[in-house]
């Protein structure tokens, strides 16, 4: 550990951050209680949000996973880990994370070898109970999730903290060369990072952090539910009637008026349109019905099985309402139109309809997903389309590209999971 850090301006700036907590806990409870309105999950186990836990695993690797994303990417490296007799803690932020890993890791919960936990609140008694608690051999945070109190107990209480499957996108990367830097001042204080390229190394060691490992990107070595694409094909004929299918995946607020607006102007074509997040699911609704579409919701038209319980009526659009069955959706189609890439926020993952080698279409907006964005750009096999012309054309006249592309890809960039094993051992000798 460096005996200098943090620095007196890091110092300060935790103690009124650490401030800000205390005077804002009325408000983040009452944030969880009104979520937990719409999704109860939010305002259950308060106590484990203060580091108070029932259930302990002895001394496990502990991955932190925030959401839905960085969970599903976390999948496949758990399995490795516990295929190598590692018992694995699972933190998170948002019920999408933690139902995901319930769901994934159900067997080995009722098992005893994987717990699922809320990530404590940024209070430093309250990882010091986590980490009492749990004692675990060291941490992987999923991607670039910076909690400024995790990183100081896990130095403070000698647990290696380490990025995993990180990156340090280019925008955030240009932002924290300015002003205080104090994020960066953050990411120096991890014992270090397998990240997914060379210009990520690059990134993360021009802010000081050392102990980088290059390793490329989990999400290549995802499994695939094979009875999600059992199902789609017993009933992608009965939904698209033959047409040109797409697959709108994780479809985020301030995108749906040009999205719907492409559909209702397209007429030959079937659309799967998926929402990011659950608490949409009924506005989108509210919106597809009022723009005059024809669709059904995936609730209402298939049983739990993904089974069509009546013949499918004469619909443009299935409704995606529902999580964790995104290869289902992604096996009606053609073709993938990967959101979040029309906000400044940035585009979501397109290695899932990549797996199922579907060409990706994604918008201006790709920070997010420098890498593999841009690799998969280069190689054809993912469009990016400036604005909402660009798209309807992209659409109407998709640009070739064949299965060999893809599968050259995709085999080109998978073996993170391997990689990031044999890097673990030699990471945490350092």
């Amino acid at each position: 550990m460096d005996k200098g850090y943090p620095s007196l301006k890091l110092r300060l700036a935790l103690i009124a951050y650490t401030l800000l907590w205390w005077v804002l806990l009325p408000v983040v409870v009452l944030y969880l209680r009104r979520r937990g309105r719409k999704d109860p999950l939010y305002a259950q186990k308060l106590a484990e949000r203060f580091g108070r836990y029932r259930a302990r695993l002895k001394n496990p690797v502990w991955v932190h996973a925030v959401s839905l994303g960085e969970m599903r990417s976390a999948t496949p490296l758990i399995r490795a880990l516990l295929a190598q007799g590692e018992t694995v803690l699972t933190t998170h932020f948002t019920p999408a994370g933690r139902r995901e890993a319930e769901r994934e890791f159900a067997a080995e919960i009722a098992a005893g070898t994987v717990q699922t936990v809320w990530v404590p609140f940024e209070y430093s008694f309250a990882y010091r109970r986590f980490l009492k608690h749990f004692a675990p051999k060291y941490g992987l945070v999923m991607e670039i999730e910076i909690w400024p109190r995790m990183i100081m107990a896990c130095r403070r209480y000698r647990t290696p903290l380490f990025m995993c499957n990180a990156q340090y996108p280019e925008k955030s990367f240009e932002k924290d060369q300015q002003g205080l830097g104090l994020r960066a001042a953050l990411v120096a204080g991890f014992a270090g990072a397998f990240v997914k390229s060379e210009g990520q190394r690059a990134r993360f060691a021009a802010v000081g952090m050392q102990n980088i490992h290059v390793t490329g990107e989990l999400r290549f070595d995802q499994p695939i539910p094979q009875a999600h694409l059992t199902a789609a094909a017993a009933c992608r004929t009965a939904l698209t009637k033959g047409r040109p299918s797409f697959t709108l995946t994780s479809v985020v607020e301030g995108e749906d008026a040009l999205y719907i607006a492409m559909i209702r102007q397209t007429t030959g074509v079937f659309f799967v349109y998926v929402p990011r997040a659950p608490e949409r699911f009924d506005d989108v609704a509210q919106m597809l019905q009022a723009a005059g579409l024809r669709y059904a919701r995936r609730s209402a038209l298939l049983d739990d099985d993904l089974g069509l319980a009546d013949p499918a009526p004469e619909i443009d659009v299935l409704l995606g309402d529902s999580m964790g069955e995104m290869y289902f959706y992604l096996g009606l189609c053609d073709r993938a139109i990967v959101g979040g890439g029309f906000v400044p926020k940035g585009a979501h993952n397109i290695i899932e309809p990549l797996a199922l080698k579907k060409p990706v279409i994604v918008g201006p907006h790709i920070w997010t997903i420098a890498y593999p964005a841009t690799e998969a750009m280069a190689a054809g096999v993912c469009q990016l389309v400036p604005d909402a012309q660009a798209l309807m054309a992209e659409v109407q006249a998709p640009t070739p590209v064949t299965d060999t592309q893809i599968t050259t890809f995709y085999e080109d960039h998978a073996g993170g999971v391997a990689r990031t094993l044999a890097a673990i051992p030699k990471a945490l000798a350092r």
